[in-house]
């Protein structure tokens, strides 16, 4: 199985992409993660934000292996302690299918990204930066790996 982290947007502050650096080196090989980072689309004071959403979710499926599963980032999701991501990801593993975290832009996405998801997940009811959103899957990944292999860093 392989994983990756699709994103809208590719400025970051260096503490995001370092941060995220941090947790992703400790993956484990055969996940072979990546990041694939998609523009944003430029928004404008009179444009219209459901313009933006449509090519920017346009570029995600597209961006998508036919048989991937997308694991959709939402607030409006479903939120998961950790124990219950490991859970999940152990499920996804078991699948066989390659998993694909999407981070939509600062609009959102559109019904064709939520209608592709397999799993629309919430990592908290706050509205959250999309870098900080990122470092969060990141940490949250290793910490539900090291959940599932028996690593000793959860601790409940």
């Amino acid at each position: 199985m392989h994983l990756r982290l699709m994103a809208v947007g590719d400025r970051q502050p260096s503490w995001i992409d370092e941060a995220f650096a941090v947790y992703t080196s400790r993956y484990p090989r055969q996940w072979k993660f990546r990041i694939d980072q998609i523009g944003a689309v430029r928004r404008s004071r009179k444009g219209r934000s459901a313009d933006a959403i449509a090519i920017e979710s346009e570029q995600i499926l597209d961006n998508l292996g036919k048989d991937e599963q997308l694991v959709l980032l939402d607030q409006k999701g479903k939120q998961l302690t950790s124990r219950a991501l490991a859970v999940r990801l152990s499920g996804w593993q078991a699948d066989g299918r390659d998993v694909c975290f999407v981070i939509g832009g600062p609009d959102g996405v559109s019904g064709a990204c939520h209608d592709r998801a397999d799993f629309v997940w919430s990592l908290s009811q706050l509205t959250l930066p999309h870098g900080l959103a990122r470092v969060l899957v990141a940490e949250q990944l290793y910490r539900a790996w090291t959940l599932a292999c028996g690593h000793p860093y959860h601790r409940d």
